[in-house]
């Protein structure tokens, strides 16, 4: 999922930011068990930067994305932290700092004489600097879709030995989002929808890990057509593009960035004929809870949920 790092183009990545809301009843704030089989060290895993060796059980781990921060709580791995980026706010008892994984300051780093350090990105050649001073760095970028997200949260359970914690992830993150997606009648016809990523239009497909997620529900995302013109997974569309598409539903993940909410967009010219808008069905979310590809999807997950029931009973009960 994805977040803004301050500028458009970078939509496209989709990586972590805002503030985290927290909410309760999602695996992430669900503390694991203690992980009964051990990890046998040193391990090896081969991640899109390379091999990464861990060569002992982490004692100092500083995470630079806020998706791996909630990851490593949810797994148990919480006390094992001893500092985490400024956009980690959830959960709130993490130890934040100002460190960022966009920018990354190694002196600073270095200064919390981690044993490993996680990122989604090799931003600045994190791995690199950080390798020659002997601490492993471990890469969990983006996920495409869900089961990326199992896999890594897998990763991260044999990184930090955790595996039985990050097992119990995954199955109550499975359990959870089936059970949700099974309570949700499939609509004989599929509802438009439209996922806002900022005011200038971004957007993403159903070929992205947010576009996944309606997916599940049947929804139709009138993004596609534009991203399989421009051959991207995060189109930049027009109010023109979007009003003429006449979504059903609105998502607006740019409520906390940019401070849209139904109201302003009720206000874009031509807007208000859009039928989202005309049967207040515009849903402001987070923008981390709508960007990030941790155990807290399993929130958005109920959130889409409860919007797409509410949207066939207005569309059902104005039908002809």
């Amino acid at each position: 999922m994805f977040s803004r790092r301050g500028v458009a183009p970078l939509l496209a990545a989709l990586a972590i930011v805002c503030a985290a809301c927290a909410s309760s009843g999602s695996p992430a704030s669900q503390p694991s068990a203690p992980s009964s089989a051990r990890v046998s060290y040193p391990v090896h895993l081969q991640t899109t930067a390379g091999e990464v060796t861990i060569a002992h059980r982490p004692h100092r781990i500083v995470s630079l994305s806020a998706t791996a921060t909630q990851m490593l709580y949810a797994i148990g791995g919480g006390s094992q932290v001893v500092a985490v980026d400024k956009y980690s706010t959830y959960p709130a008892s993490a130890p934040r700092t100002n460190l960022s994984g966009f920018q990354a300051n190694i002196e600073a780093i270095a200064s919390y004489r981690p044993d490993l350090v996680l990122n989604d990105a090799d931003m600045g050649g994190l791995v690199r600097s950080l390798g020659a001073l002997h601490v492993p760095v471990l890469i969990l970028p983006a996920a495409k879709d869900l089961h990326e997200t199992y896999a890594q949260i897998d990763e991260l359970g044999k990184a930090t030995d955790h595996r039985a914690g990050a097992t119990e992830t995954v199955s109550a993150m499975r359990s959870a989002i089936a059970r949700i997606v099974a309570s949700v009648p499939k609509p004989a016809r599929p509802l438009r929808i439209y996922h806002e990523l900022d005011p200038t239009y971004y957007s993403a497909t159903s070929a992205t890990f947010i576009g996944q997620i309606y997916k599940l529900f049947g929804l139709s995302n009138i993004a596609d057509q534009a991203g399989l013109t421009k051959n991207s997974g995060y189109p930049q569309l027009s109010g023109e593009y979007v009003v003429s598409a006449d979504p059903q539903l609105v998502v607006l993940a740019d409520t906390v960035c940019c401070h849209q909410s139904a109201a302003t967009v009720a206000g874009r010219p031509g807007w208000g004929q859009v039928d989202a808008v005309r049967h207040h069905l515009v849903l402001g979310v987070d923008d981390s809870l709508a960007s990030e590809w941790g155990p807290r999807i399993v929130d958005f997950v109920t959130i889409v949920a409860r919007e797409v029931k509410q949207a066939e009973r207005v569309y059902s009960a104005a039908a002809p």
